[in-house]
């Protein structure tokens, strides 16, 4: 009765809020919300992903399709942070699971965006919907130039110009750990598609002397 009650409370507020703020249901255009009750419905609806990558267990809070994309460019492209609430939940759940289900002490590690993202976004999309889901701001590895000298994602052909060798090369020696050796991690990041990030972020641990025990990711391409 009382989450119907508090449910009623926050329809009305959004209502109000919505006179002198227009917003429309990023899923179905529904006016004066962010993400309709329908549509919320429907993300929750979602199944988790389970996938391995470099050996580790990767859990993905959704797949990467549909609603669940839309919603990440919209925050990562047009700082819709209004929508984190939404994927922020499932991510901290699956977090606060890894870490329950880890060592005690264990790190947790996010795998940092590229320095061109975050210098456009100015926030970091996964520490926001870490925070969305009631987790402490993480450990970061470390951003470093790839072994050709040249810095990572710089200009040049993206990710996904790229063939699947061509990936790998550019991404090997990209990241760093410190402070890890010793210590058991989980990973977070946001996306995962190929997995080459995700597996250069293990291969950095390990060569600090950290042992990866999971892998966490907002979304993950179905593969």
């Amino acid at each position: 009765m009382g989450d119907g009650r508090e449910r009623a409370w926050q329809d009305a507020a959004l209502a109000v809020l919505g006179l002198f703020l227009p917003v429309a249901c990023v899923g179905c255009g529904t006016p004066d919300r962010a993400l309709c009750r329908a549509c919320r419905s429907v993300l929750d609806a979602r199944g988790r992903r389970v996938r391995l990558v470099a050996g580790v267990r990767l859990d993905a809070a959704f797949e990467y399709e549909g609603l669940v994309r839309t919603l990440l460019l919209e925050l990562k492209l047009r700082g819709r942070v209004d929508l984190g609430r939404h994927l922020g939940i499932r991510l901290g759940a699956l977090v606060r699971t890894a870490l329950a289900e880890a060592p005690p002490g264990t790190v947790l590690l996010r795998v940092p965006p590229s320095r061109r993202g975050a210098r456009r976004r100015g926030f970091d999309p996964v520490v926001l919907l870490l925070a969305r889901g009631g987790v402490r701001r993480p450990r970061s590895l470390q951003r470093v130039r790839s072994p050709d000298g040249v810095a990572p994602h710089a200009a040049g052909a993206g990710q996904k110009e790229r063939t699947a060798v061509e990936r790998v090369a550019a991404t090997v020696g990209t990241l760093r750990a410190v402070r890890v050796a010793g210590r058991d991690v989980v990973l977070v990041d946001d996306v995962v598609t190929t997995g080459v990030t995700m597996a250069e972020a293990v291969r950095a641990v390990h060569a600090a002397g950290g042992r990866v025990v999971r892998c966490v990711a907002v979304a993950s391409v179905d593969r």
